[in-house]
């Protein structure tokens, strides 16, 4: 097959796993989507394709849009898109970054096998269910105050640090190292602060989860034993992002930015890319407040990786530091950020917006943290209640062909609302206990029926395709043990 008609769109065959949208009209930019043929088909269902051809038509957009293998139709830019835009004469839009500014995940490790687990699965996720708050709304590890707000915005991590929530060791193993330069408290709305205070250490709801896993795969020994990874080993999957908070700094920006900058929205073919011209004072307000959402979420998924340690030390009887509770990495995938890359041999600086597209570094790049510099970045890419989960690391290809980005999970094949229609949120948590051995603790069915493992693509598919591409290499597999959700 050498072109591929989805209706509306005809998608060119590049190389394999390589469909280009070539450029024609207004477009400033071919877009391309990774995906092998049977992922192809699943993405051409909903309006993917007719959004990341839009997206094309935002200023300063570079060399081209980028469909990652789980995308889906989203909120203006599909969900597994990655858009480089100059940062000198393009624009920033926060509907390519998403409502959940710094939805990511974090991967903790341990030194506890699943057979020491076994038999403790009910005790370890009702206690984890009782602990880690979860669900919509209020409820947080820590309530806070303005004061306290303003200073987890400015700070990230190093806030986390200085109140006992953190260590030294969870700060050099986080991407940016918790704290995003730039970050400026001010320019987020009180209401978004009034939104997040008493959401600080929380899950939410949705496809947010909080998971222990064992590592059933280790594909390569030699990055492996580099992350600390094993076979038999528990490890524990922190999936969330920044509440409330982020949600209505998204909000905001897209208000002003209809109301200041409505000559360019105008020019656009979807309003839900509303953008703000490079330079522009809007564009460096929500660059700062974006920071500061930004290190909001970072410190919700510490303080949630912190309050497990407390859970494990009393369901286990020994202390985190003795069961080596390590952070192993925590990256981002709703994020833009300023990078500098080569295209067309210049190098550029460029905002790169990654909306459920995670940043994917290879081997020796300045921004891999110290203790991963020499194998590549690690990448945590999580799948259904029922099926595993992937820890991949930045492929040596990356760079080129996707601007330092990969898969962020295994992408959604169904609504919401029509896995509510088909499934039954009981049978689901039944099915997964008795025939997978998957224990699952919900705040309601309905949350388990819109997770339920039917609704997702084929991650093993989503990471194949990835490591062939060699954005993102193949590390280890995991598979779930307990599950607890909104």
């Amino acid at each position: 097959m050498t072109t591929f008609d989805a209706g509306d769109v005809t998608l060119e065959k590049v190389r394999e796993y390589v469909w280009e949208i070539p450029q024609e009209g207004e477009m400033r930019t071919p877009a391309r989507v990774l995906a092998s043929e049977a992922l192809l088909e699943e993405i051409s269902e909903d309006k993917t394709l007719q959004q990341l051809k839009n997206t094309t038509h935002l200023p300063g957009i570079t060399k081209h849009a980028i469909c990652m293998p789980d995308g889906h139709q989203g909120y203006g830019f599909p969900v597994g898109g990655v858009g480089a835009l100059d940062a000198e004469n393009g624009c920033i839009s926060p509907g390519a970054v998403g409502y959940d500014i710094n939805c990511g995940v974090r991967m903790m490790k341990t030194n506890l096998t699943y057979d020491e687990l076994q038999g403790r699965e009910e005790e370890l996720v009702d206690s984890l269910f009782a602990n880690v708050p979860s669900g919509l709304g209020g409820g947080g590890i820590v309530e806070a105050g303005v004061d306290t707000v303003d200073e987890i915005l400015a700070r990230g991590v190093d806030w986390a640090l200085e109140h006992g929530h953190a260590v030294e060791d969870d700060l050099l193993h986080c991407e940016d190292e918790g704290t995003r330069e730039g970050a400026d408290p001010s320019k987020v709305s009180q209401k978004a602060k009034d939104r997040g205070k008493n959401q600080i250490g929380s899950l939410g709801s949705g496809n947010h989860f909080l998971e222990v896993q064992r590592v059933t795969d280790v594909f390569d020994d030699e990055v492996g034993e580099a992350f600390g990874l094993e076979e038999d080993q528990i490890v524990v999957l922190i999936h969330c992002g920044s509440r409330g908070l982020g949600h209505q700094t998204c909000n905001d920006y897209l208000r002003k930015i209809e109301q200041q900058h409505k000559g360019l929205l105008d020019r656009l073919p979807d309003k839900e890319l509303a953008a703000a011209p490079a330079g522009s004072q809007l564009a460096e307000d929500y660059y700062a407040a974006m920071n500061a959402a930004i290190n909001f979420a970072w410190v919700n998924r510490q303080l949630i990786m912190h309050r497990t340690r407390q859970v494990f030390e009393r369901v286990f009887d020994r202390s985190w530091e003795a069961m080596e509770m390590d952070l192993l990495y925590d990256v981002a995938h709703n994020i833009a950020k300023k990078e500098t890359h080569t295209v067309d041999g210049t190098e550029r600086e460029l905002y790169v917006h990654r909306k459920g597209a995670t940043r994917a570094f290879p081997a020796g790049h300045p921004e891999v943290p110290k203790a991963y510099r020499d194998v590549g970045q690690p990448v945590i890419i999580p799948g259904s209640m029922g099926a595993g989960s992937y820890v991949l690391r930045g492929g040596e290809n990356s760079m080129e062909r996707t601007f330092g980005s990969t898969a962020h999970g295994a992408g959604r094949l169904m609504s919401r609302t029509q896995a509510k229609n088909e499934y039954w949120g009981g049978d689901v948590k039944q099915e997964l206990e008795d025939q997978q051995q998957i224990y699952v603790k919900a705040q309601s069915g309905a949350t388990v029926a819109e997770e339920a493992p039917g609704v997702y693509k084929d991650v093993d598919e989503v990471v194949r395709v990835s490591d062939e591409l060699g954005i993102g290499d193949r590390v280890a597999r995991t598979f779930p043990v307990c599950n607890i959700k909104g």
